[in-house]
């Protein structure tokens, strides 16, 4: 960077990158070369204001000779990303008795002290560091004594300034711009600027460079003032003026709320500028528009108008909503200014969270009571239920309702189906609450470890001693991890055609498939309304816990004769057939992966007296003997004890019984809708070779019968789903037996860092902020461990069989930078719950337009 000088003047012709001066002077010049109105600007180099820093400044700056009687200039932040925020602008540098009497023979006297008095006090606070709040009091204390005197006031904020200091306020306006640009390149190396940029995603050690500008005083003799304003809506990206503009001020007094601020465009709710000042109004918008092309972007610009003419002191991307993000991004391609690629990557895929999920308005008060973790997007709001029983009571009533658990189990499946939102003491992302939230499409937050819950009398007491009890109202944003008292107002998805429009685009360059993770049929409908391409999981436990089948399969845990046990799978067979028929007339020859059952069966039993007692009188059977069985098979550790696989080997009577249902299913449809079935049978929780052969050695038998009987030819695969490290590390050897492999990356990551992911919020927080952990490993893939032992079963798989299928089915589908991820490693596709589909597919369209580079 030794060919760029310190301080540069900002004319016609001038380069001044980004990362060498700070996106502000970089747009700067931009203008300035097209010929826009700018008014007369140096900047400051990143290396020149460190130099201010050091006190190894110029003595006699580039823009000295500019510092005379009658000019005034500011200073403003000028950093390398706009999002790294920066000192406060000062203006008005220059201010001194000389300069007052000159601009009050042209303004006025009470508008040229004015101007000294705002000068005056962000100098005291900025530069010479006395208490803000002491100045404002003086200010205040003197309206109220003397009216809006600003002689008067400012003679007492000059005595205030030499009582405090012993010395009298700064003349010499070289002096002043010397001592406001070292003051504000020592705040930005201040440990308080340190931990807010770093807060926004900026390096600690990040740059900043500075923009001296000759001000505009927005106070003159024809129409005058300042604004700030685009002309595309926030909420929805439509055209149309957004913004205020103050008559008679500068910098951001047109957005600080004190009165006087009027509209942009004509509007019924007030005056505006167009209405005020047409001609300013119209050559605003031939600016905005001109700049707009020049940037290909939407454009907010901060401006003044000086005797009716605009002058741009700085233009930055406007402000947008996520769903106004993609409508900005489509009509920018279809106004020619911008390509597919460079549209589709202009959106964050994030953004469409806002767009898939009804959230809170954005004008609404939120009066926030607590927080947790952020586990499925979206908001609700309802009254305070704490039972699935109650949760499907209001459901029945027609009365929105919040589930608060201290977490959730399968049986309470029901419950959140019913519910509006769901609420969790513990947890974290990959939680059973969370899985299920993000499945459902419901607001779900998830580890608030500072509640306190008490199921009995029906109350959760906050960390400030506050209670809410069972019937109160209040509303989860799950995009924020925020709970909120009340029925607070939202706003509604939409799914319009610029979405549409947009999701085609990204279809067009994906190479990476996107599937679904699907239980039921109606999953199915809903995940087909965001263009999946088939199913990537199946849970088959979750249709155990629907009416009726939990019976059968309680009867099944206990029998203990052969027979008995059989009889009981024999019930459950023509419920999971119907299910899976469903489930593959919706996908209409797509491919559906099931997993075959995957919970220790304990997962299965009643949980407390009550229901053992229910389930002892419905099975005719001693109390006693169900608790017994009960505690035969609670586990120490039932997350890696007699499970998956280990199950299915060792019970082979459920997984027969599951796979006859998916191929009775299959050949029923094929010869029913007359089109072909691709079931692809996934087998949870391997970590040895023969554990595969086992089980394809059974369900290969079970499908030959079926073929035999129904004579359908059902092309279905046997894969694995690798949730061990050893299951990634021995893939070459599992390959021989499997046809697909898909990443269970949920547990791989909890079984590769030895972390329970239900239990990992009380203390993942911390270690993210403490910097242990760059992010939650269970929100987004560790590429570094997990991602290491993907790529290693990716490669011994493929050298085994070229044609494998791989995929990744854990909630890590649905995270963008994960499917960036999954793209580079060669994965076939991921998969995720419904909702986060279009967020795949967008991310998946980013990894491939970047890949081509």
């Amino acid at each position: 960077m030794g060919k760029y000088a310190d301080i540069v003047e900002i004319t016609p012709g001038v380069d001044l990158p980004a990362e060498v001066y700070g996106a502000r002077a970089h747009i700067l010049a931009q203008l300035v070369n097209s010929g826009l109105p700018v008014p007369t600007a140096f900047a400051v180099s990143i290396a020149g204001v460190h130099k201010y820093v050091v006190a190894d400044y110029p003595q006699t700056p580039a823009f000295a000779h500019k510092l005379v009687p009658g000019a005034l200039y500011s200073v403003r932040r000028s950093p390398a990303m706009r999002g790294w925020g920066g000192p406060r602008a000062i203006l008005n540098i220059g201010m001194n008795f000389e300069t007052r009497d000159i601009l009050a023979k042209a303004i006025g006297t009470d508008s040229a002290n004015d101007l000294y008095c705002r000068f005056v006090r962000s100098y005291s606070i900025m530069v010479a560091r006395l208490d803000e709040d002491d100045i404002e009091e003086l200010v205040e204390r003197e309206f109220t004594n003397a009216g809006k005197d600003y002689g008067h006031l400012l003679e007492a904020l000059l005595s205030f300034y030499r009582e405090e200091l012993d010395e009298t306020f700064p003349q010499d306006p070289h002096a002043q711009m010397q001592h406001v640009l070292r003051a504000m390149a020592l705040m930005w190396e201040g440990t308080t600027a340190r931990i807010l940029r770093t807060a926004r995603g900026a390096p600690a050690d990040a740059g900043l460079g500075f923009i001296v500008q000759d001000m505009m005083q927005g106070a003159c003799l024809g129409e005058c003032g300042s604004g700030i304003g685009q002309f595309v809506t926030l909420a929805t990206g439509e055209i149309g003026a957004h913004g205020r503009y103050k008559s008679e001020s500068q910098g951001h007094d047109a957005v600080s709320g004190r009165g006087g601020e009027l509209f942009l465009g004509t509007d019924q709710r007030g005056p505006s500028l167009q209405e005020t000042a047409p001609k300013a109004f119209a050559e605003l918008q031939g600016v905005a528009e001109e700049i707009r092309k020049l940037q290909c972007d939407d454009m907010q610009l901060q401006f003044t108008v000086q005797d009716d003419k605009i002058w741009v002191l700085d233009a930055k991307p406007a402000e947008r909503s996520g769903r106004a993000e993609v409508s900005i991004a489509v009509r920018l391609m279809q106004d020619g200014l911008k390509s597919k690629q460079e549209a589709l990557l202009s959106v964050a895929p994030r953004s469409l969270t806002e767009m898939l999920h009804r959230h809170v308005d954005p004008k609404a008060s939120r009066d926030r009571i607590f927080g947790g973790i952020a586990a499925s997007p979206g908001a609700a709001f309802g009254h305070i239920v704490f039972s699935a029983t109650a949760a499907q009571a209001s459901a029945a009533r027609e009365e929105p309702c919040i589930l608060v658990r201290p977490e959730t189990t399968p049986e309470d499946i029901r419950g959140m189906q019913s519910a509006n939102g769901v609420l969790t003491q513990r947890g974290g992302m990959t939680s059973h609450a969370a899985v299920i939230a993000r499945g459902l499409g419901l607001p779900c937050i998830v580890g608030a470890t500072n509640l306190k819950l008490d199921l009995r009398r029906k109350t959760i007491t906050l960390p400030d001693g506050d209670i809410l009890h069972e019937g109160d109202f209040i509303t989860l944003d799950g995009t924020e991890g925020e709970i909120l008292r009340g029925a607070v107002a939202l706003v509604e998805p939409d799914l319009g055609g610029p979405f549409n429009t947009f999701m085609d685009w990204a279809d067009e360059f994906r190479r990476l498939g996107v599937r679904g993770n699907v239980d039921t049929p109606n999953d199915a409908r809903l995940a087909q309304t965001f263009k999946i391409e088939g199913i990537g999981l199946c849970r088959t436990e979750h249709m155990f816990f629907e009416p009726g089948r939990l019976t059968a399969m309680r009867e099944m845990i206990f029998a203990d004769q052969d027979k008995d046990r059989q009889s009981a799978l024999d019930r459950l067979l023509p419920m999971q057939r119907d299910d899976f028929a469903e489930l593959f007339k919706v996908m209409d020859g797509l491919p559906v992966c099931i997993r075959l059952l995957d919970p220790p069966l304990h997962e299965f039993l009643p949980q407390t007296t009550a229901e053992m007692r229910t389930l002892a009188e419905a099975m005719d059977m001693p109390l006693p003997r169900v608790q017994e069985r009960a505690e035969a098979l609670s586990e120490v550790n039932p997350m890696l004890g007699m499970r998956g696989v280990r199950l299915g080997i060792t019970v082979p009577g459920i997984y027969d019984m599951q796979a006859r249902a998916i191929f009775e299913a299959a050949a029923d449809v094929q010869t029913r809708l007359g089109f072909e079935v691709r079931p692809e049978i996934m087998v949870p929780l391997v970590s040895a070779k023969k554990e595969v052969e086992l089980v394809k050695i059974r369900v290969d038998t079970v499908a030959a019968e079926v073929e035999r009987t129904t004579g359908q030819r059902i092309k279905y695969s046997v894969g694995v789903m690798v949730e061990t490290p050893r299951a990634a590390l021995r893939a070459g050897e599992i390959s021989r037996f499997a046809e697909f492999i898909s990443f269970g990356t949920n547990d791989l990551t909890q079984m590769t860092y030895g972390l329970s992911r239900d239990d990992a919020g009380r203390f993942m927080r911390d270690y993210v902020n403490m910097g242990v952990f760059g992010e939650d490993p269970f929100h987004s893939l560790d590429t570094d461990a997990v991602g290491e032992l993907v790529s290693i079963a990716v490669e011994r798989a493929r050298a085994k069989n070229p044609d494998m299928v791989l995929g990744l089915c854990g909630e890590h589908g649905g995270d963008p930078e994960s499917v960036a991820f999954c793209h580079k490693v060669g994965l076939d596709y991921v998969s995720c719950s419904a909702y986060r589909a279009p967020i795949a597919r967008l991310a998946a369209a980013q990894a491939a337009i970047q890949d081509k580079g």
